[in-house]
């Protein structure tokens, strides 16, 4: 497992598509690092991407307060089927289906539905297209989701529309910035798949 910056408080790491990020990746942080690691965000298990952990409680506490405030800013890299507008900020009103662990697009909001925004943009279109997604929200499977709803489900997301033959969806949290003791953090990667990729900088 990549790891991209550690330091006595935090832990910046590549997470890989099959580890669960919960348990599998701070454990395999622990091996490779040595002491305990507290989980801040979460990625589903078949997505991969860049994410952070705190190595003590004050840290844990102090990123935690970030992303309660919106200051974290998690940033992503979708292939999806079709070619969406070059650019969108999209809202809407999301439910989970706790049963089936499935989230469907709702018209209103009632009980246990949340609300979810995200911007993105088009690095290269087609047939299938590259998408650059800045969360507002961190709802279950928002990308997935918003995109599946208005016709473009991810290349590999078989559970949100997808027909064809890829093992897991093509998301990957590309980016990742957070204030943290006084200065701005910002950590990125891109997966084999979107290597090329040229992010934008004001997402």
């Amino acid at each position: 497992m990549q790891i991209l910056y550690s330091d006595n408080d935090i832990a910046l790491c590549v997470k890989p598509v099959g580890l669960d990020s919960e348990t599998e990746v701070p454990a395999a942080l622990t091996d490779a690092l040595g002491g305990t690691f507290f989980t801040l965000h979460r990625l589903d298990k078949n997505v991969g991407g860049v994410m952070v952990y705190a190595r003590n409680k004050v840290a844990a506490a102090a990123l935690s307060k970030a992303i309660q405030e919106g200051s974290m800013v998690k940033e992503y890299v979708a292939l999806v089927h079709g070619a969406p507008p070059e650019q969108g900020d999209w809202t809407d009103f999301l439910w989970k289906d706790s049963g089936k662990n499935k989230v469907f697009v709702v018209k209103r909001e009632r009980k246990g539905v949340k609300k979810a925004r995200l911007e993105y943009r088009c690095l290269a279109g087609g047939e299938q297209s590259l998408v650059h997604v800045r969360l507002h929200t961190g709802r279950s499977h928002q990308i997935r989701v918003q995109f599946a709803s208005r016709g473009f489900p991810l290349l590999g997301d078989h559970k949100y529309g997808a027909r064809d033959d890829l093992a897991a969806p093509r998301l990957f949290s590309c980016r990742i910035t957070f204030p943290y003791r006084g200065k701005l953090h910002r950590y990125e990667a891109l997966p084999d798949w979107a290597e090329n990729a040229v992010l934008a900088q004001d997402m």
